[in-house]
């Protein structure tokens, strides 16, 4: 009875305790529940919004391209305009110097008759000169009329033609105009989501979290590089009577004017390092592919947004991202210097330039070991 008498108490007293430290965990389990149900519900915001900007970059980028295109074909149309009025106002010399040559020549058959066609006929003088005078009378006039006649038709023709070609460069221009549009209307989207992206990255992501999505960006390119060289093992390579790559170090001509603001082997973030450059250019300026080549990847990818990848053979590949527009496809071939993309912001960059970068069997090396130093 006594040992009954001093256990009950203590047990009346632990319960409280007990059933107060079961109602802290149950509120620590519901709030940790709400924090991952918050977490959640932003990251799948956050993925679709990511959806979003990436078909919005896409069509940005599609219509670069078209607007290049126009920007090619108004160029066209514009020399063959200059070409045909340069041609008409040869033709209208011509013209003027047959109009003066018929001129002369009506002078000059007065001057040695002083008298019209038909007193000439009806004079007394030697009927062979006069017979004579008429035949090349008639054939220099002959000749002069018809060849102003094909020059006034050319003419025509010319003004027919100038006249179309004016009319295609107006249609050329109010496309241009709609297109320059529906580009701004693309361009205010963009910045709309990448604002909301660039909250939603505040909101659940701390340092730790940053540098996990780097590590996975990274590991998708890795992935992709990997995939595409087993593709393109054993495809032959164009150009054989160039050099190879692998003979081009320290020769390659940078892909863009710019500055280098991140530098290979750099730190990026924690333990990661650039694994390229990344060279601060305007939107919009070309960029040239450092070498003969084909490229092996041309689409957006998260993290490094509009992506292009040429394989230069023997394992050697250069990569440009954060690009506007892409200009080639995949399979396509490129020659050194030759336009592939424009560079921008795109995959969710704060600033617009150019991620450049060389591998080698898949491997990272440095860009400024291959390019000129100027």
């Amino acid at each position: 009875m006594f040992c009954l008498s001093l256990a009950g108490p203590a047990t009346a007293g632990e319960e409280p305790d007990l059933k107060g430290r079961e109602s802290e965990l149950d509120q620590v389990r519901n709030r940790i529940g709400q924090l991952k149900g918050e977490l959640s519900s932003s990251e799948t915001r956050q993925q679709a919004l990511m959806k979003e900007l990436q078909a919005t970059e896409e069509r940005i980028g599609q219509t670069g391209q078209r607007l290049r295109m126009l920007a090619g074909r108004l160029q066209q149309q514009r020399a063959r305009l200059a070409a045909l009025e340069k041609q008409q106002q040869r033709q209208q010399n011509r013209l003027d110097l047959q109009r003066q040559a018929l001129a002369q020549q009506l002078r000059a058959a007065y001057a040695m008759g002083r008298q019209e066609r038909l007193k000439i006929l009806l004079n007394q003088q030697d009927p062979a000169v006069v017979s004579r005078m008429m035949v090349y009378y008639d054939y220099f006039n002959r000749a002069r009329t018809e060849q102003m006649v094909r020059i006034g038709d050319m003419l025509e023709r010319l003004r027919g033609s100038a006249k179309e070609i004016a009319d295609e460069e107006q249609r050329l221009l109010a496309l241009q105009a709609r297109e320059l549009e529906q580009r701004q209307r693309l361009e205010q989207t963009r910045e709309l989501r990448q604002q909301v992206v660039t909250v939603l990255n505040q909101e659940i992501k701390n340092k730790g979290q940053q540098l996990s999505r780097l590590v996975q960006d990274a590991r998708r390119l890795q992935n992709v590089i990997k995939e595409l060289q087993e593709q393109l093992v054993n495809l032959p390579m164009e150009g054989v009577d160039l050099e190879p790559f692998k003979r081009m170090r320290g020769k390659l001509r940078w892909p863009v004017k710019g500055r280098i603001k991140a530098r290979f082997g750099s730190r990026r973030a924690g333990n990661l390092k650039w694994d390229g450059v990344m060279i601060s250019a305007p939107e919009g300026r070309e960029i040239g592919a450092v070498y003969h080549g084909r490229v092996a990847f041309s689409d957006w990818l998260r993290g490094f947004g509009l992506l292009l990848i040429i394989d230069h053979g023997d394992g050697y590949m250069s990569l440009y991202g954060h690009n506007q527009s892409l200009f080639k496809e995949a399979g396509e071939w490129v020659e050194t210097g030759e336009p592939v993309a424009s560079a921008g912001n795109s995959g969710g960059h704060s600033s617009p330039g150019l991620y450049f970068a060389v591998r080698y069997k898949g491997n990272a090396v440095d860009p400024r070991k291959w390019c000129r130093r100027n």
